[in-house]
């Protein structure tokens, strides 16, 4: 098995850095990294002095350092600050797997965040890890999610992450053997004629072994993947090590839709691979050479556009989903699904609209594909989730003679990659004008009838 520092040379096990020394460099990378988000802000054709973008810079900053805090954690003393002798065993009395002292040891359903480092957007990590003890040592439980995290906040990708993580285990625990099998899903890139919320969602599934462990058709994966049985694993479609046989990325191969107007300049390459260096990764990694480009694919998506463009004759439609109130119709279309960049961090979030309203005489149903692009236009921007529900409501409401009910649900990658990481989170906003505003049982009867529950 090779060295650790072959694998990562960003960050390897014996790296030992003063907190001085970090304090020190993440105060200069901070500052680097606002100004090239300014940069990014002014190619979009924002105002960065616009309230709700004004601190943006600096949220920005943060959460990059947050998400790729791995780099400054020494994973050689999270280990072995936490080896303790197996009590009760002795070196003549070993039994278990491969010569261990007590068995297979395994954490499952490890959650982490990484960011891609093809595209530096955030994708998500199921980490389980398993190791087999050998020479009465083994490790404090909480000590692998650590481990795993401390690889996981760094600009990864799936197979160099699992093989991190198996390698600094092996190299730090000295077992029999080490097993890690990674669930990864990366967000996909989205254009404003998607159909589907889930189209190019990405998932790959990547394992690493070493020890008794380092062939995948050993006997000693059967326990493994049999502990794993009820997490939706296919252990005939999990790989092990190796160049990835696919893409895994989707900027690697998504085309940049024909809407999109602006053209990324050389200043905002330059700023997105200043924000790179300012992590303390290399930009002409060859890894990261053409990462500038595949960041700006996804950014320039959410440009600034002050002008809904959307042709709004022979929208009349009667195709909506319809319930009776009170002897009227409320005309509805549920699971409209968006995409949008929160205007705070630069992360993206997702989710779906539900849209009800009563008609007033002289108007008409208004068809779904003109709700979408209701929809699309408000989202595909710089936004918060308040303002995105309350601007859908008040272009549908004239049309419809005013009253309106918007529900937006929606998965913020900022609440689940950085700060609190609350996985599984979810946010719903409200907007109500006309009859919906004042009458409780209409907005019961559409809610029941869209199946959103809002607490």
């Amino acid at each position: 098995m090779g060295s650790f520092g072959q694998i990562h040379s960003n960050c390897e096990v014996e790296n030992l850095v003063s907190d001085d020394e970090v304090s020190f460099k993440k105060e200069v990378n901070r500052s680097a990294i606002e100004c090239a988000v300014k940069d990014l802000l002014l190619g979009l054709g924002e105002d960065i002095n616009r309230e709700g973008i004004r601190k943006t810079p600096f949220r920005v900053a943060k959460a990059f350092f947050e998400g790729t805090r791995g780099y400054r954690q020494n994973v050689k003393d999270i280990i072995e600050g936490a080896l303790f002798p197996e009590d009760g065993l002795d070196n003549n009395n070993k039994i278990g797997h491969g010569g261990g002292v007590g068995g297979l040891v395994i954490v499952r359903d490890i959650d982490l965040y990484s960011y891609c480092e093809s595209c530096l957007l955030p994708f998500q990590v199921k980490c389980h890890v398993g190791y087999i003890p050998s020479g009465q040592r083994v490790v404090g439980l909480s000590k692998l999610p650590r481990v795993a995290e401390a690889f996981a906040k760094r600009l990864q990708e799936p197979q160099r992450l699992a093989d991190e993580i198996c390698s600094a285990l092996h190299q730090g625990i000295e077992p029999e053997g080490v097993a890690i099998v990674l669930q990864c899903t990366h967000i996909p890139f989205p254009y404003k004629d998607i159909e589907s919320n889930d189209i190019g969602w990405v998932k790959l599934l990547v394992s690493s072994g070493s020890g008794v462990y380092e062939n995948k058709n050993a006997e000693m994966w059967s326990d493994f993947f049999s502990l794993l049985k009820f997490r939706g694993i296919d252990n005939d479609k999990v790989r092990l090590k190796g160049p990835l046989d696919q893409c895994w990325c989707p900027s690697l191969y998504a085309e940049v839709s024909s809407k999109i107007k602006a053209i990324s300049t050389p200043i905002m390459v330059n700023a997105v691979s200043s924000i790179v260096k300012s992590l303390g990764e290399d930009p002409t990694r060859k890894e990261l050479v053409e990462t500038p480009s595949r960041f700006l694919k996804w950014l320039m998506n959410f440009q600034c556009a002050s002008n809904i463009d959307i042709e709004m004759n022979g929208y009349i439609s009667n195709t909506n989903g319809k319930v009776r109130f009170d002897d009227k119709e409320i005309y509805s279309e549920v699971n409209l699904p968006f995409w949008s960049q929160c205007e705070h961090h630069l992360l993206p979030f997702y989710g779906v609209v539900h849209i009800g309203y009563f008609l007033s005489k002289g108007c008409y149903p208004i068809g779904k594909s003109i709700l979408q692009s209701i929809v699309h236009f408000y989202g595909f921007k710089l936004q918060v989730q308040e303002r995105l529900t309350k601007q859908i409501a008040e272009t549908i409401s004239p049309l419809v003679g005013g009253n309106v009910i918007v529900v937006v649900e929606a998965s913020h990658t900022c609440m689940i990659s950085r700060g609190i990481e609350k996985f599984g989170s979810n946010t719903a906003t409200i907007a109500v004008l006309g009859h919906f505003s004042t009458n409780l049982a209409a907005r019961t009867k559409f809610l029941e009838y869209s199946k959103c529950y809002i607490s």
